[in-house]
């Protein structure tokens, strides 16, 4: 008998595997290292605007995100009209996919990267372009730029690199914008961008005022710990990010996620305050690895990348019995996210023995 049958394009789809949840060992504290998440608890004063939407849950959400794109054009000194929310970044990938990529359109992007790059690709029946990292897992710009063609429509740039971790600098950024015709969108991805301290870091706001075909992509869910709450955000030029909103899911970014974004944006000395810490902590872990004889990518996120090849699996599994959880990338590496302390020292550990 007949059945439905999706596009043929939804085969080529690839299945997103999400960061495993910590797994409970006796006698052990556990940790979950495997999804780049904020260990701190929510910033002062939005469990509290949290609670008060909860109260107006029969209501619809603001379908124009009124108070939050307020917010947000007052923190970046930016119209409004400059701004797109949606559901978390991943949401904004598929949805600036779709507003420019027709089938067979080609969209560019380093690999390995984030691994939403290819899955909202194939949804939108574009084709990849992938351009290999450097041996030290860094953006080969140059080769990106080589890499467009009369076809292509998008370029994404994953900057801190998720999951290597290395940042591409204005001075490379700006160089590689050069070579871009201006009718080709560049997706400047920063959802690590608090993170980041080293010379000569992107200034994506000066990008997008000098470039026109300049996206930005934010998120709530790294330092402002909203991982949960899924909010995130486009800086556009205003016509782009017509687009992207064009093709939202009406009442996508929830009543509950309004006002906890809200509320993270006006503790941002606490929210400072708590980057400096894993930022000094990353550092800590980042020489206790080299101390113990691992050549690790320059991380400017919130984890690290260990090249672990064949052993990526068996590391991974040892990491689970010690109570750290990671995520492995099989047959080339893990990615582990920074979090309390002794979660540092116990991957340091582990890490030692594979060096």
């Amino acid at each position: 008998m007949d059945a439905p049958r999706p596009r043929p394009t939804l085969d080529a789809i690839p299945v997103y595997v999400p960061g495993k949840p910590a797994t409970v060992r006796p006698g052990l504290t556990a940790y979950k290292l495997s999804s780049n998440e904020n260990p701190y608890p929510p910033l002062p004063g939005v469990v509290e605007a949290a609670h008060r939407a909860v109260a107006r849950m029969n209501r619809y959400p603001d379908l124009g995100n009124t108070e939050l794109y307020a917010a947000l054009s007052r923190r970046l000194g930016l119209p409004e009209d400059h701004l797109a929310l949606s559901t978390g970044s991943v949401a904004l990938i598929y949805q600036l996919l779709t507003a420019y990529c027709a089938p067979g359109d080609e969209v560019v992007y380093a690999w390995r990267s984030f691994e939403a790059y290819p899955i909202a690709t194939a949804a939108v029946g574009a084709v990849e372009v992938t351009v290999p990292l450097t041996a030290d897992a860094r953006h080969d710009l140059d080769a990106m730029a080589d890499a467009i063609t009369d076809r292509t429509r998008v370029v994404f740039v994953c900057t801190p690199n998720n999951p290597t971790g290395p940042a591409v600098t204005h001075t490379e950024l700006t160089a590689f914008l050069a070579r871009v015709p201006g009718h080709v969108v560049v997706v400047v991805d920063e959802a690590y961008l608090e993170f980041v301290r080293m010379p000569d870091a992107v200034d994506g706001l000066a990008l997008h005022r000098e470039h026109p075909n300049v996206v930005l992509f934010r998120t709530f869910s790294k330092a402002y710990g909203l991982a949960g709450f899924r909010v995130g955000y486009a800086v556009a030029d205003p016509t782009v990010a017509a687009a992207v909103r064009a093709v939202s899911l009406p009442f996508g970014v929830n009543l509950v996620a309004q006002a906890a974004a809200v509320a993270s944006l006006e503790a941002e000395p606490a929210l400072l305050e708590r980057v400096d810490a894993l930022v000094a902590e990353r550092d800590r872990v980042g020489a206790a690895l080299r101390e113990v004889g691992w050549r690790v990518p320059d991380a400017q996120g919130n984890f690290f990348w260990l090249e672990l090849g064949e052993r990526t699996a068996e590391f991974a599994a040892a990491a689970e019995e010690a109570g750290v959880t990671v995520r492995p990338f099989a047959g080339h590496g893990c990615r582990v996210s920074i979090a309390e302390p002794e979660a540092g020292d116990r991957f340091v550990e582990l890490a030692a023995r594979f060096a």
